[in-house]
């Protein structure tokens, strides 16, 4: 819930699900997997086991549980990378284009 203190334009919905990632470049074509933690209708919180550089671009799909309701498929950039943990980060991703 926003409060006054929160400058965000957009509502943030808390979620707790898998989403595959793959990075965006033809010589690397890794595929990854996180937890999605976050989402707004620009963008999303990851946890991952290994950090992203800044600005990497990357494709993203977050299944649906309910089947009236399509996955979220997107292109996305990292905006930030946090260490949480030992072997934990968290990146902010912002969505470029949505599917």
């Amino acid at each position: 819930m926003l409060n006054r203190n929160d400058k965000r334009n957009y509502f943030r919905m808390m979620v707790n699900a898998e989403v595959q990632m793959m990075i965006n470049d033809p010589e690397s074509g890794r595929v990854f997997s996180g937890i999605c933690r976050d989402l707004s209708a620009t963008g999303m919180a990851v946890e991952v086991d290994e950090p992203l550089e800044m600005g990497t671009l990357i494709h993203l799909r977050l299944e649906s549980t309910n089947s009236s309701v399509v996955p979220l498929d997107a292109h996305a950039k990292v905006v930030r990378c946090s260490q949480e943990a030992e072997d934990l980060y968290q990146l902010g991703l912002t969505f470029i284009e949505l599917n």
